[in-house]
């Protein structure tokens, strides 16, 4: 067998995220050049020492431009992903873009028709699908085991260490909302789920914001959508639990109805409980975050990209970064959101949050420019 060219990866972004994703690089064999970029130079050129990567610098240009990159990992914080991801298509690179592709339906559509005419093959991080129970979940169901979809429900519940951990570092929280910071989680895993049978045709929220108000954004967000056929999908998020509350970041649950059957998914993580005199920190940890709250009790394993043990992350995203390792390096079919994906859940989000602020059914397809004149008048 001819021996194949190693990758050089650039990675945007050293903070959680970046640094679980650029750790696994390091180890897999069909990478040879690690470079990373962060506006934070403490907290990047740390993660250059702990993993001996070959480059640091704080401008993402410098890193997207260099002639060892042939992809990019955008990890850099929610509201900060266009720029280098339109500097990453520019080159042409393989990119993994951690959700969402832009806090602005308008952006959104730039990035997906700039990837899109650069032929990029894209991604975006939505780690959730590499857990064995939704990968099962899908098969089954496009497999024809539950008939023809009619019906779904889905419900998050999240406490409020992550939603404050993400509004603190932006004044601008207009769109960092439930739905588009993190019910895009349980909205794309219904939506991917459900498969062509999700045509959205309308969408009817409402909204509320008593306890995370003086945060800039919104407690709970409850929609459902009619799809074109007359099925149905209801779906909602509240990230304003208790800060004591156990489950570490995500409890979901989700219900699909076809006309053969029912698969019913709880995802609460009540299975396995950990109840102690020691004080268990935040899943959800970023550089600079303080959680004034100690919790004694915590549902084990609810921390979306997995849990550490033996100095290692093990779960769904230490399965997804390294099936885009495979897929990036041999051309491996897997099964990542495309950037074409990222956008319509974005879209969905936002027209949900629209749908809550007019107190009126929204048609679909809306356009990014009708949505965001709505959300911004």
């Amino acid at each position: 067998m001819a021996e194949m060219k190693q990758l050089g990866l650039a990675v945007v972004g050293c903070g959680v995220v970046g640094r679980m994703r650029s750790t696994m690089a390091k180890d897999f064999p069909g990478i040879g050049w690690i470079g990373l970029c962060d506006i934070n130079e403490d907290l990047g050129k740390k993660l250059k020492d702990d993993i001996d990567a070959d480059f640091f610098t704080t401008d993402f240009k410098e890193l997207i431009a260099r002639p060892e990159v042939d992809a990019v990992i955008i990890a850099s914080s929610t509201w900060s992903h266009v720029e280098p991801t339109l500097a990453a298509a520019e080159q042409g690179h393989a990119m993994m873009i951690e959700k969402p592709l832009a806090t602005d339906a308008r952006e959104s559509a730039q990035v997906l028709a700039a990837i899109e005419a650069a032929g990029c093959d894209a991604v975006v991080g939505y780690t959730q699908r590499f857990r064995r129970r939704f990968l099962v979940v899908k098969e089954k169901v496009d497999s024809g085991q539950i008939g023809t979809f009619r019906s779904a429900v889905t419900r998050a519940f999240m406490n409020r260490m992550a939603p404050t951990g993400e509004v603190r570092l932006t004044q601008d929280r207009r769109y960092l909302t439930p739905m588009v910071v993190s019910g895009t989680h349980s909205l794309d895993m219904s939506f991917w789920i459900m498969g062509d049978a999700a045509k959205p045709v309308s969408v009817y929220a409402r909204s509320n914001d008593t306890v995370m108000r003086d945060m800039g954004t919104k407690d709970a967000t409850f929609g459902i959508f009619t799809m074109e056929d007359g099925a149905m999908f209801s779906m909602n998020i509240c990230w304003a639990l208790p800060k004591e509350w156990p489950g570490a970041v995500y409890g979901l649950e989700i219900g699909i109805v076809g006309t053969e059957g029912i698969i019913d998914i709880e995802d609460t993580h009540r299975d396995v409980v950990l109840a102690t005199e020691h004080a268990q920190g935040p899943a959800y940890n970023p550089e600079g975050l303080k959680i004034d709250v100690e919790r004694h009790v915590d549902f084990l394993t609810s921390f979306p990209p997995g849990d550490m043990q033996g100095g290692s992350l093990w779960g769904p995203m230490r399965e997804e970064t390294n099936s885009w390792f495979q897929r990036i390096y041999s051309g491996r079919k897997t099964p990542h959101a495309t950037a074409a994906e990222g956008h319509r859940n974005l879209m969905m989000t936002m027209a949900m949050d629209l749908s809550a602020k007019q107190g009126r059914e929204i048609e679909l397809p809306i356009t990014p420019e009708e949505l965001m004149a709505g959300l911004e008048a």
